[in-house]
C-alpha cells in the first residue's frame, strides 16, 4: 500500500505540444489534460502574470493600458522566454497537484528546421518550469506517430502538419525524416488575411479573435456554393465607429487564397525532392494532414488536385501531434530513435 502511495507521486511524466495558438498536455494519469491557448495576460508595470490560457485569450484586444495579453510563442517557436517559463509552469501545475516528491520529466514537440538556441530555450524554460529532464521531439514525427503511420518501417510516408504558426511537411521513413520543408504560414497567417481582407474590401477593422471566428465558419481553401454568409462587427475605417457587415464564404475563400497556395507549394517542394524510392511509397499511401488548419474545408481537395495524390485528414487534427508526442513518451525505448536532444 505504502509502495503504491509514493509510486503515484513519482510517476510523473508529461508530454507537450507546445505550439503558437495552443498548448495541449498528455499525463499518464489523466490523458490530455490541457488543451489551452498560448496566450498569458500580464500587468503592463510589473510583468506580473494575471492569466493564462482561456482566460488570457478573452483578454486579446481588449485590455486596458494597464493589461498586455500575450502571445509568448511565435512562428513555433519561442518568442518571450519569461512569459512562455510562466506559461509552462502554469499549466504543468494544474496537471500535477499535490506534494511533489519528484520533477517531472517531460517530452516536447518542436517544429523541424529550428536553430540550436531555439531548441535550447525550450529546453531551458522548461527545465525553470520545473522539469527534470526534457527530450524533444520533431512535430511532423510526433503527428505521424500519432496518426498510427508506420514511421519505423522502411516506408515513406509523407505528413503535413499546419499549426498556429508554421505549416510543415516531412517525407518519415526508418524512425527519421528523409525530406522536410517548413513554411511560417499557418492558421495566425490565415487569421491576419482575414483581417487584411476585410480591412481592405469592406474598409473594416476586427480583432484576432474575430477573424480566427470568421475563418472557422466562412473558411474555406476552395468555394463550396453552401451559401453561407456571415455578419461580421468592427470598427469603421472610414467613419470611426461601429459597423456591421456581412461576409459570404466566397469573400473569405478569397482571404485566404495566398497562404492556402503557400501551404500547397510547401508539399509540391517537399515531393520534388523525395528520393524515386520514398516517391512511389506516397504515391501509393497519400498524405496525411494533422493540425488546427487541417479543418479548413477544402483543403484536402485542394492539396490532391495539386499533388495527385490521397490527401486524408486525421481523425482528431487538433490533437495528432500530442498524442504521437504521448505515445513516445509512454514507449521511450520503442521510439528511441525520433528523439533529437
Amino acid at each position: 500500500m505504502l509502495s503504491r502511495f509514493f509510486s503515484r507521486f513519482l510517476t510523473q511524466d508529461i508530454a507537450m505540444d507546445l505550439g503558437t495558438a495552443n498548448t495541449l498536455l498528455y499525463t499518464r494519469k489523466h490523458g490530455i489534460f490541457i488543451n489551452e491557448p498560448s496566450v498569458v495576460a500580464v500587468d503592463a508595470a510589473s510583468r506580473k502574470v494575471l492569466a493564462v490560457g482561456a482566460a488570457a485569450k478573452e483578454y486579446l484586444g481588449r485590455t486596458p493600458r494597464s493589461i498586455c495579453a500575450i502571445r509568448p510563442m511565435k512562428d513555433g517557436v519561442i518568442a518571450d522566454f519569461d512569459i512562455t517559463r510562466e506559461m509552462i509552469a502554469h499549466f504543468v501545475g494544474k496537471c500535477i497537484s499535490g506534494l511533489r516528491l519528484v520533477k517531472p520529466s517531460m517530452v516536447i514537440c518542436i517544429p523541424t528546421g529550428i536553430t540550436q538556441v531555439e531548441k535550447k530555450a525550450v529546453i531551458d524554460a522548461a527545465l525553470l518550469s520545473g522539469a527534470r529532464t526534457v527530450s524533444l521531439v520533431e512535430e511532423p514525427m510526433a503527428a505521424a506517430i500519432g496518426a498510427g503511420m508506420p514511421v519505423q518501417e522502411p516506408l515513406g510516408s509523407l505528413v503535413l502538419d499546419i499549426g498556429g504558426g508554421t505549416s510543415e511537411v516531412a517525407l518519415i521513413s526508418m524512425a527519421g525524416v528523409a525530406v522536410s520543408q517548413s513554411v511560417r504560414v499557418a492558421g495566425d497567417a490565415m487569421n491576419l488575411a482575414v483581417q487584411h481582407y476585410l480591412r481592405e474590401v469592406f474598409r473594416l477593422e476586427v480583432g484576432e479573435n474575430t477573424a480566427e471566428n470568421v475563418k472557422k465558419i466562412l473558411g474555406a481553401a476552395l468555394p463550396q456554393n453552401n451559401g453561407l454568409r456571415l455578419e461580421v462587427s468592427g470598427k469603421d475605417l472610414v467613419y470611426g465607429g461601429p459597423r456591421v457587415v456581412t461576409v459570404t464564404e466566397g469573400d473569405i475563400c478569397e482571404a485566404l487564397h495566398d497562404p492556402v497556395q503557400a501551404v500547397v507549394e510547401t508539399v509540391l517542394r517537399t515531393l520534388e525532392q523525395a528520393p524515386p524510392a520514398l516517391a512511389a511509397d506516397v504515391y501509393d499511401n497519400g498524405l496525411l494532414m494533422a493540425g488546427g488548419g487541417a479543418l479548413l474545408r477544402g483543403l484536402d481537395q485542394c492539396i490532391a488536385r495539386a499533388t495527385h495524390l490521397k490527401v486524408a485528414v486525421d481523425k482528431d487534427p487538433l490533437t495528432t501531434v500530442l498524442r504521437g508526442t504521448a505515445q513516445a513518451m509512454l514507449y521511450r525505448r520503442e521510439y528511441e530513435g525520433i528523439f533529437i536532444n
